[in-house]
């Protein structure tokens, strides 16, 4: 969704799951051999979670550059967009923010008539973003008690903010909280990316 745009948050149609998969089956797919892993992320990818309308999608890779150009063309022809973000919000209070590689990635939309709105994310495989986006979603799943919450905090604001790009920056803080719960129940039960 273009940072201009007002942001829309609808909600939670069971469906989401079943296109996130198909969408992930696809990419993995048409993007070849670089791909070591592509996972539907984000709120659609949770049970019950209010949600902007648009899938996002992560694929793991080795090598951020070569994979940006390996998947160019074949991103094009599915209607993606390469977004010139090349970097993650950064949690606060993180130690490790201090190397911007580390929360580096690479970034395609897609918001065609004929095709579901996605978000693609490209991040290397075990990097802290990575890892934030899966445990994230796997926290939430995990603690279905949390999902009205953080919906209605996401209907709120995007009534009351004027476009995307203000949604998120205000998102990213209340993100950077619940990764301080989800990081404490990943030690507490053993969680692991990818596990």
């Amino acid at each position: 969704m273009p940072p201009h745009e007002k942001p829309v948050v609808v909600p939670y149609d069971p469906a989401w799951a079943t296109h996130g998969a198909a969408l992930c089956a696809q990419l993995r797919s048409v993007l070849g051999p670089l791909v070591l892993r592509v996972e539907h992320i984000g709120s659609t990818s949770v049970p019950g979670m209010a949600a902007k309308a648009i899938y996002d999608v992560q694929v793991g890779v080795a090598e951020l550059d070569a994979a940006a150009a390996a998947f160019e063309a074949p991103l094009a022809t599915l209607g993606f967009v390469r977004a010139p973000y090349l970097r993650d919000h950064v949690p606060a209070g993180r130690e490790d923010a201090e190397d911007p590689a580390d929360w580096a990635k690479r970034y395609w939309s897609r918001r065609t008539t004929d095709a579901a709105p996605v978000n693609l994310h490209v991040r290397r495989t075990g990097s802290p973003n990575e890892r934030l986006a899966l445990l994230f979603r796997d926290w939430l799943r995990a603690t279905p008690d949390a999902v009205p919450a953080y919906a209605r905090f996401k209907y709120v604001l995007a009534q009351a903010v004027p476009d995307t790009g203000t949604y998120a920056d205000v998102k990213d803080p209340v993100v950077d909280l619940i990764g301080v719960v989800a990081e404490r129940w990943a030690a507490e039960t053993g969680w692991r990316p990818h596990a």
